[in-house]
């Protein structure tokens, strides 16, 4: 379901805002909607953790890394860490 947002902004800033979307093919509301929806993405943290976690999983395969690999590097690392 789609719901109103009413944000107060300057008219100057609404003006040069509308026109440089229009340049682009798109409604402000288009932009403002492309630019929340871009902003959600960077910021909410479920999904930096579930990229980050792709990252490293990429990079593990690019590597030829298994999970036995992880696994005694963790132990390596717990037991330097005891002494």
């Amino acid at each position: 379901m789609e719901s109103q947002m009413i944000v107060r902004i300057d008219s100057n800033i609404k003006d040069k805002f509308s026109k440089i979307v229009r340049m682009e093919g798109k409604s402000s509301s288009e932009k403002i909607r492309e630019m929340i929806e871009n902003y959600i993405s960077q910021k909410d943290f479920a999904a930096v953790v579930d990229r980050v976690w792709n990252n490293i999983s990429a990079e593990f395969k690019k590597r030829e890394i298994s999970e036995g690999d992880i696994e005694n590097v963790i132990k390596k690392v717990r037991a330097s860490k005891k002494r």
